[in-house]
């Protein structure tokens, strides 16, 4: 396909539409599943666009498609742009648009993401005569907390009938200016798990007449910890994480019920389902063992995201035509999940990381913390990397 340079594609004049809802949505900052003044404010900024029938899911998300109007054979490509923020309090002074709510803020770049997404939308508005099939960009609310976005996605059938998708994260672990894409997994998928433990309460004096379930939770804490020593392979990446501990009464009551709550994180898919139902063998055996009995069971939350090796092959040129080969740098799989694991599941795709790191711009810490930050000239950087990244696709020799 003939096109112009990336560069020319992506019209200035759309920079200033991009920042102003990046501005709006920080300074007015919403947590998952509570997205309804975002939601409003993206289907406010798709009207100006000429937009004026977007499709909602999941109660607070939305997105939109843009019909190419050019010859050739139709490729259509989903762009995930995330919009929830998280309940931390910003400690930013040096922005204008810092956040205006008491205990919210996007400290971890959605509002950057959203933003470059519609830029998106813009050039892809701006040049649908060069370019055949759906371009479908989608603005998902609950990243972050269950009910996850994500899940709705691919459960409601937002992804079928589409060949790719494209997912993005800024990463304070990369220099601002540069990019980062990876083939295979690229994230950890992350479950969470119960056991209610139960055992027979006694008399401290006489713990021989109880069943002490406080006992049969240590073991398990120590023995879980094995499935990741002794039977997990290294390159599967699996963390087995214990967050809390409830049980007993009083300091001589033999305690009769303990509750325990932790996370699964591994990139394999295959290690992941393993693991769950290990997990839960152990828990009922050591109960047993001890004389007592054990409850388990898993919420499933997001799978790995899992980078197309051809995809990402098309990616990292579309970012070496756009930015130049020197803008591309080799970092490592990220620890934590992201629930653009279930468009990865569905539809090769490609999630590539944009760096955000800039001592000048003062954003130095990582994600999740008061002071994470990402400059405007990032997130507009993102927004031209993920068109090039479309329009690299759309070319129509992806095999």
């Amino acid at each position: 396909m003939e096109r112009a340079p990336i560069n020319r594609e992506m019209s200035d004049c759309n920079e200033g539409k991009i920042l102003s809802l990046r501005h709006y949505m920080h300074a007015n900052p919403e947590l998952s599943n509570e997205e309804h003044g975002t939601q409003a404010a993206i289907r406010n900024c798709l009207a100006e666009a000429g937009l004026y029938e977007p499709s909602t899911f999941h109660r607070t998300g939305i997105f939109v498609d843009i019909r190419g109007e050019g010859k050739g054979p139709p490729v259509n490509i989903v762009v995930r742009g995330d919009i929830d923020a998280l309940p931390i309090t910003e400690n930013r002074e040096d922005i204008s648009y810092k956040s205006t709510v008491p205990g919210k803020m996007h400290a971890c770049g959605h509002d950057a993401h959203a933003s470059a997404a519609f830029g998106v939308v813009l050039a892809a508005i701006d040049n649908r005569k060069t370019f055949a099939g759906t371009l479908r960009v989608v603005f998902q609310p609950a990243e972050e907390a269950e009910p996850l976005g994500g899940r709705s996605v691919a459960e409601q059938g937002i992804l079928d009938g589409f060949d790719f998708a494209v997912g993005m994260h800024v990463n304070p672990e990369i220099p601002s200016g540069k990019f980062s894409i990876r083939s295979g997994p690229v994230t950890r998928s992350a479950d969470e798990f119960r056991v209610i433990f139960r055992g027979k309460k006694s008399h401290a004096a006489w713990p021989e007449l109880g069943v002490d379930a406080i006992t049969i939770c240590a073991t398990f804490v120590a023995e879980a910890q094995k499935l990741v020593s002794r039977e997990s392979d290294a390159d599967e990446a699996a963390i087995i994480s214990i967050g809390t501990i409830h049980g007993g009464e009083a300091t001589n009551i033999v305690c009769d019920r303990v509750e325990l709550t932790g996370t699964i994180r591994t990139r394999s898919p295959k290690a992941r389902e393993r693991l769950q139902s290990r997990l839960g063998e152990i828990a009922r055996q050591i109960a047993v063992m001890h004389r007592g009995s054990a409850d388990f069971g898993v919420t499933p939350g997001e799978p790995p995201v899992i980078n197309d090796p051809i995809v990402c092959e098309h990616a990292k040129t579309a970012i070496s035509e756009a930015f130049g080969p020197s803008a591309l740098m080799d970092t490592r799989p990220l620890a934590g999940a992201d629930d653009f694991g279930f468009y990865s599941e569905k539809l090769p795709s490609v999630y590539f990381w944009v760096g955000c790191y800039d001592e000048t711009a003062g954003n130095r810490t990582h994600v999740h913390t008061s002071e994470f930050g990402v400059s405007d000239t990032d997130v507009l950087r993102a927004s031209r990397a993920a068109w090039a990244i479309v329009r690299n696709l759309q070319r129509g020799d992806v095999t």
